[in-house]
């Protein structure tokens, strides 16, 4: 009986230790909400990096209504200047920290003002939602854009172009 009861104490916390895992993450497809008006702004696939941290390129630019997308990125500092949108790297140097599904220590560029901020995110217990906060100094001032976990299949399935 207490053999069982270990045992079962012991494949429960393995079970919750891969998932927590699995949860945090942050490879594959995400899709950018703007914060300001509720549409879909893009798709980011999330990569691992060399050196642990995670990064993200914009692989499909998704337009609102009655608004064209920019293609390039006009006002951004050199190596970003006038690149294409599309294909850029936005977010560079994302790290796990030691408290549950919180990452920081990033740079995330808004392609759209040119800027470049200080980025921290939190990923959801279920992985399934990303909330990216990219800010100035101090996390307080900043804001803070929702990322949904897409599947690969969004790329085909999406008609942008």
């Amino acid at each position: 009986m207490i053999k069982q009861l270990i045992l079962g104490i012991a494949l429960s916390t393995c079970t919750a230790l891969s998932h927590a895992a699995a949860t945090d993450d942050l490879t594959g497809l995400w899709r950018s909400i703007d914060d300001r008006t509720g549409f879909s702004k893009a798709l980011i696939r999330i990569e691992k990096a060399k050196d642990g941290s995670y990064e993200g390129t914009i692989v499909k630019i998704i337009p609102r209504p009655d608004y064209t997308p920019q293609k390039y990125c006009h006002d951004c500092p050199a190596p970003y200047t006038n690149k294409p949108i599309l294909g850029l790297t936005v977010l560079t140097g994302l790290k796990p920290e030691s408290r549950d599904h919180r990452f920081g220590d990033a740079q995330i560029l808004d392609p759209l003002s040119g800027r470049i901020y200080s980025a921290k995110a939190k990923v959801s217990s279920d992985g399934r939602r990303l909330s990216m906060r990219g800010y100035v100094g101090v996390s307080m001032l900043g804001r803070s854009q929702s990322w949904v976990r897409e599947s690969d299949d969004a790329l085909k399935a999406e008609k942008f172009d």
